[in-house]
């Protein structure tokens, strides 16, 4: 077996390591706790809003958001993109210092500072390239129940400090 993404391209985990000989999902229990971990977090973050939509648009447009299909980071300290947007992050990353980022809880706030000063990557830039280029043919993340997992509960994310604010960055 090799390397899948489940619901969105970016995250990428070996299919033996969450997923049974018959293609479905393995218990939580049997995953690694990084695994389990991404995958719950899927669940929340799913047909959400591209994080660079929204800084453009904020919580007052966010029908003028698209959907992200691609997601990078650590859970919790995610950005999530659309396909018009996720060669902004990659150029980012790979141009701009990002990389400088990598595994530490700052990466969402650095590119969302970034973005959020007018930093775009230059026509054409191309994004990352995948094997997989349809999103909607990824398999959905499973549903969670919120009672299985209370680290990754709106609350919980909230009381962790995690900035929220709809008029970040200030």
């Amino acid at each position: 077996m090799g390397k899948v993404s489940i619901g969105m391209l970016g995250w990428r985990f070996d299919e033996a390591a969450i997923l049974d000989d018959d293609g479905e999902f393995l218990p939580f229990e049997e995953m690694s706790p990084e695994d389990r971990k991404r995958i719950v977090r899927l669940g929340s973050i799913y047909n959400a809003p591209c994080n660079a939509c929204w800084l453009i648009h904020g919580d007052a447009d966010l029908e003028a958001c698209n959907t992200a299909q691609y997601v990078y980071g650590e859970p919790l300290d995610e950005v999530i993109l659309c396909e018009e947007h996720e060669p902004d992050f990659v150029y980012w990353f790979r141009r701009e210092g990002g990389d400088e980022h990598r595994g530490t809880d700052g990466l969402e706030d650095a590119f969302f500072e970034w973005f959020a000063d007018g930093g775009r990557a230059p026509e054409g830039y191309e994004g990352m390239e995948y094997v997989e280029t349809d999103p909607e043919d990824l398999p959905e993340p499973p549903t969670v129940s919120p009672d299985d997992h209370p680290e990754l509960t709106e609350e919980a994310i909230a009381d962790s400090g995690v900035d929220l604010d709809p008029d970040y960055p200030s």
